[in-house]
């Protein structure tokens, strides 16, 4: 089977259950996904497959032929895609785990959607869970990375 990974084509001839989250992990290395439930309920494993977001610990690699996959690692080269500029601005995380989930299902969000309203950002936040809470941080990256909130740093709170 043939995809494409942070714009790298792959040949992958492993076992086709295989969920997409040990690809990713066990054999590419690309440990920035993180493995949190294993049942699509937390969301911490969420990547792009053909633009749109997915939690990759659910997704059988039998399903990904010529897809393209975009992880936490191939969001940007430099690391300034502008969720993530905006994430540091607003000191987003805390324990850090399920960032990697909260960027991507955020960078997917503005890309369908630039200008989100608060149903917007709460209905496409709602499948990444954050055990620390810092919910009000990440709806104010996601709101300067739109151009849509203030400039406030939550730890100037």
């Amino acid at each position: 089977m043939r995809l494409t990974i942070n714009g790298t084509p792959r040949d992958y001839t492993g076992d086709p259950a295989q969920p997409l989250l040990w690809y990713l992990r066990d054999e590419l290395a690309l440990t920035g996904t993180k493995f949190g439930c294993g049942i699509s309920a937390c969301g911490a494993c969420t990547v792009h497959i053909d633009g749109k977001p997915a939690t990759s610990c659910v997704v059988p690699m039998s399903t990904l032929e010529n897809k393209a996959i975009i992880t936490i690692e191939g969001l940007s080269d430099a690391g300034d895609h502008p969720v993530q500029q905006a994430w540091a601005a607003a000191n987003v995380p805390q324990c850090g785990y399920c960032q990697s989930g909260q960027i991507m299902a955020a960078a997917a969000l503005l890309k369908a959607k630039p200008k989100p309203n608060e149903a917007d950002i709460d209905a496409a936040m709602s499948g990444v869970i954050c055990r620390c809470g810092t919910y009000s941080r990440i709806r104010e990256a996601i709101k300067n990375a739109a151009g849509m909130g203030s400039t406030t740093t939550a730890g100037a709170r």
